[in-house]
């Protein structure tokens, strides 16, 4: 049994919030919380809510909270927003403002024995 949190259109790109993500990959729900709150990026506070969220979900849901694992965290690409800025000589340069879905999957480890 699974329980997920997905948050769509955060306006972080795909790339950082990646990064954020490969980091608590396969840990302990409780363990990436903790980590999350010492890593000093703006993704981080981003996928902590997320995380909070899948594991409100998992409880909802009558899972066991100390045996939850994140089982998948990806970030896909959202739709991007296009603007243009002014350059010299009468030009303009398009600016990509990224966004991405969020989403993050617990599941219960089996424990053996």
């Amino acid at each position: 049994m699974e329980a997920r949190a997905i948050l769509r259109y955060a306006r972080i790109s795909p790339l950082k919030a990646r990064q954020v993500l490969r980091v608590i990959q396969g840990m302990k729900a409780g363990d990436a919380l903790y980590q999350l709150k010492f890593i000093p990026k703006k993704a981080a506070r981003i996928v902590e809510g997320v995380l909070k969220s899948a594991i409100a979900n998992a409880e909802q849901k009558g899972l066991d909270l100390d045996s939850l694992y994140i089982k998948k965290a990806v970030a896909d690409d959202g739709p991007m927003y296009k603007k243009w800025i002014p350059r010299a000589h009468g030009r303009a340069t398009m600016v990509r403002k990224r966004t991405s879905h969020i989403t993050i999957v617990l599941e219960e480890r089996k424990e053996e024995g």
